[in-house]
């Protein structure tokens, strides 16, 4: 019962992240680099995973965080200039944070054929809560900002 709890407020406070961060993006930074933003945001929530591998001093998974960041990284670069990527970024970003979550709860050893760093309590749910509302509002301002670069 308590999990489901801190669930839902990580839930929460996801859904009000997001929502301050579009608003602010929208009203503050152009149209124009709005997908820079996000972009380069989108490397840097990655890398809180080497962050977690160092911190909880998971030797074993540096390799599959590394893999994850750079991938992320890519899409996040590619993204700035097709908007498609970026909304598969932060989405497939909000998948991987499940899944750490998931994986975490269920007591498997391994996450994807590897060993996977921990993370904080909660924090799959409100990443990936997010992410995926971010993503739905890429979807909404991706012609915007293809307008805006014409």
């Amino acid at each position: 019962m308590a999990l489901a709890i801190i669930m839902i407020l990580y839930v929460s406070v996801g859904v009000l992240a997001a929502v301050g961060s579009m608003y602010l993006s929208h009203r503050f930074v152009p149209a124009r680099f709005e997908s820079a933003f996000y972009g380069v945001f989108l490397i840097f929530i990655a890398a809180f995973y080497l962050a977690f591998t160092s911190y909880f001093g998971d030797e074993s998974a540096w390799r599959l965080e590394t893999t994850a960041v750079v991938v992320f990284a890519i899409l996040g670069c590619l993204g700035i200039r097709l908007p498609i990527l970026l909304i598969a970024g932060y989405a497939l970003h909000g998948a991987w944070d499940l899944l750490h979550e998931i994986h975490q709860h269920s007591g498997a050893d391994v996450f994807v054929g590897r060993q996977s760093t921990q993370v904080p309590l909660a924090y799959g749910a409100f990443c990936a809560t997010f992410d995926w509302a971010v993503a739905m509002y890429f979807v909404y301002r991706r012609n915007d900002w293809v307008a805006a670069r014409a």
